[in-house]
């Protein structure tokens, strides 16, 4: 390693006294210690900067220190091993395997330099600075400093060269996406992930208006699509008069695949945080929206109250809940890997394992036998997760039909809903990846990963 200093740092009540006088500082601590959270403790990104429930040191910043901890973390994991491979060859030799502290710092100001718009100096400067006053790292200041500078000297030929020769995601994950889709595919799944979502909005009417006022554009499913919003989500126009909420244009398919639901009695299960439970009270269903978190289901009911709409809402396990009689259909999205939502979320393949997938996978099972027993005989269930996995998609599917005799496939068609061609299967399945949806503009392009099949109860 290059430049490691030796020289005794003074004492810690003097660097701390200094380093909080420092504009900036605490935001890159507290980016440091949640990249900690999540890469050496699985902890999820929105779990750690949720503002009621997140993580102390988070809460602590104000508005602008908050958006630039979530801006790094964002970056640092989304381009993780790319970020890792330009530190590694500014290094005279590996970092000891027990350096943690030193990575998340190094990963922290790397992410600013390399992608975010902040003067390179600054972020050399907050990470010596940070790297001086922890006792962890003390020793290390002077190379994270050389690193760093040479980084930033070097970024120019080395960050082009790097992204061509890299794919940002973990071993496992890019083994199971080829698997599952083919070199190809799973390589432009893996660049799709490298490019910031736009934001979807499920508008209640006139799409093309909306359109208009957001600066975006309708997609062929009908969700309005914008690039960079121009303001916060609450600032925007139609917010306040419940016009419209965010949802991905994928997670917008399912609840379309019940067909007509106007007067039906329908059950939102794992309802929360609400926007297909938002869908199906629009077409005219009588919805009861179902989740064990009460927590979540009171965002729901705030979300609901917005838009005008209403909804029975209901805390209860799954495989408790006894209604007082069968639904004429039900909507399962179940939880899952979330591995379709990386482009959103690209802490998820740094989060979660196999083991995870394969766990997930046994409780969307069950929970699929539970909602099949919620329906009257003659009904519709919708089962949907954002996992690009096949094994709680396509896998789990066939296994769930193959074993159970009073339950067939509904095969949905591709002309039953606006665009959701391209995204039917030969077994009439729904599959959508973050690299369908191909538009000239990449930013505006792709979607989120989901599966979704339509069953019937036979009796």
């Amino acid at each position: 390693m290059r430049r490691k200093s030796l020289s005794r740092k003074p004492p810690s009540g003097k660097l701390k006294e200094e380093g909080e006088q420092r504009p900036g500082l605490a935001a890159r601590k507290t980016a440091a210690r949640l990249l900690s959270a999540i890469i050496d403790a699985h902890t999820s990104l929105d779990g750690l900067t949720d503002t009621e429930g997140g993580h102390p040191q988070y809460r602590a910043l104000d508005v602008r220190d908050r958006a630039l901890v979530r801006a790094i973390l964002t970056t640092a994991l989304r381009f993780r091993v790319t970020i890792e491979k330009l530190i590694e060859r500014e290094l005279d030799r590996p970092l000891p395997g027990n350096a943690h502290a030193l990575s998340h710092i190094l990963h922290v100001a790397a992410a600013q330099i390399l992608f975010l718009d902040i003067p390179d100096s600054a972020a050399v400067d907050l990470a010596v600075s940070h790297a001086k006053g922890d006792p962890r790292t003390g020793r290390f200041g002077g190379m994270v400093n050389g690193v760093l500078r040479a980084l930033a000297r070097a970024k120019a030929t080395a960050l082009p060269e790097t992204l061509a020769a890299t794919v940002d995601a973990p071993d496992w994950f890019c083994e199971r996406l080829v698997h599952a889709y083919g070199n190809e595919k799973a390589a432009a799944i893996l660049a799709a992930h490298r490019v910031e979502a736009p934001t979807d909005f499920t508008v209640r009417a006139e799409p093309e208006k909306w359109a208009a006022r957001l600066d975006g554009i309708v997609l062929p499913t009908g969700t309005v699509r914008v690039e960079r919003l121009s303001a916060p989500v609450p600032d925007l126009p139609g917010f306040g008069e419940g016009a419209w909420w965010v949802q991905d244009a994928a997670a917008a398919l399912p609840a379309r695949l019940l067909g007509n639901a106007a007067g039906m009695r329908v059950a939102d299960l794992c309802a929360a945080p609400g926007g297909k439970t938002a869908q199906l009270v629009s077409a005219g269903a009588r919805v009861t929206a179902v989740d064990i978190s009460a927590n979540r289901l009171k965002r729901l009911a705030a979300n609901l109250g917005r838009l005008g709409l209403e909804a029975e809402i209901v805390t209860a396990d799954l495989m408790k809940y006894q209604p007082s009689q069968p639904f004429d259909a039900v909507l399962l999205d179940a939880p899952c890997s979330s591995t379709g939502t990386v482009r959103r979320h690209p802490d998820v393949p740094w989060t979660k394992t196999p083991d995870d997938i394969e766990k997930l996978a046994e409780v969307q099972f069950r929970l699929l036998g539970r909602a099949m027993e919620l329906v009257r005989p003659g009904g519709r269930v919708v089962f949907s997760n954002c996992s690009l996995d096949p094994a709680e998609g396509e896998a789990l599917l066939e296994r769930f039909l193959a074993g159970t005799q009073s339950v067939k496939l509904d095969p949905i068609r591709p002309g039953e809903a606006a665009g959701i061609a391209p995204f039917v299967t030969a077994r009439g399945t729904l599959r959508t990846t973050q690299a369908d949806l191909d538009l000239e503009t990449p930013a505006l392009s792709g979607m989120d990963g989901f599966f979704a099949a339509r069953l019937v109860r036979l009796a």
